[in-house]
């Protein structure tokens, strides 16, 4: 009786020792399946975005010399992909601001005086990303108000990283590591494969 019940108490300490291990094991694996499945459809998206941007922006730079993966990148950077209210929503994909008449207020981040604050502004509404691309190789093209040359550098780069350093130079974004993540997207993405 003694080892009976003894036998017992051992089958059933092997039994939860299984099921703790077990569970320990579902607790490592499951994180990392969770992951996956949000990874999957991000990457997707990313897919998705590049084959319906690329088209446009290789259409761009056979007009303007300007780098396919340089715009495909801002569109990405800007619009986050394309999933941003002001992409998806206004057709904006690289944050052109624009007035009362033209555009819609939104909130938006700006990096000023070495801090991150968040602004509302006014942005450009495009009937279509066909549109937004055009207009911002035009913005490359024409120049600024003030300075009709001011992307110049940007046409005349012979590889996407000059062009991401210009485009910083010029301060087309206020984010201080704007060139070093558009390169990093090319790179990471193979955007140049474009070029």
């Amino acid at each position: 009786m003694v080892k009976r019940r003894s036998r017992r108490q051992s089958n059933l300490v092997n039994y939860l020792l299984l099921l703790i291990l077990l569970g320990l094991l579902f607790c490592l694996v499951f994180p990392f399946f969770k992951q996956q499945e949000k990874q999957e459809p991000q990457t997707e998206v990313r897919k998705e975005f590049i084959a319906r941007i690329a088209p446009l922006a290789q259409a761009e730079q056979r007009k303007y010399r300007i780098k396919a993966s340089i715009t495909i990148a801002q569109a990405a950077l800007e619009s986050d992909w394309g999933q941003s209210q002001l992409a998806s929503k206004y057709n904006n994909l690289f944050g052109v601001k624009g007035n009362e008449q033209d555009g819609t207020l939104l909130a938006t981040k700006e990096y000023v005086n070495g801090q991150w604050i968040t602004v509302e502004d006014y942005f450009v509404v495009y009937p279509s990303w066909k549109a937004a691309v055009e207009a911002h190789s035009k913005l490359f093209v024409d120049g600024t108000g003030w300075d009709h040359n001011h992307y110049q550098a940007v046409l005349e780069a012979s590889d996407y990283k000059q062009a991401a350093q210009a485009l910083q130079e010029r301060g087309y974004a206020t984010d201080p590591n704007y060139a070093a993540k558009l390169i990093e997207l090319i790179e990471q993405y193979q955007l140049d494969s474009y070029d």
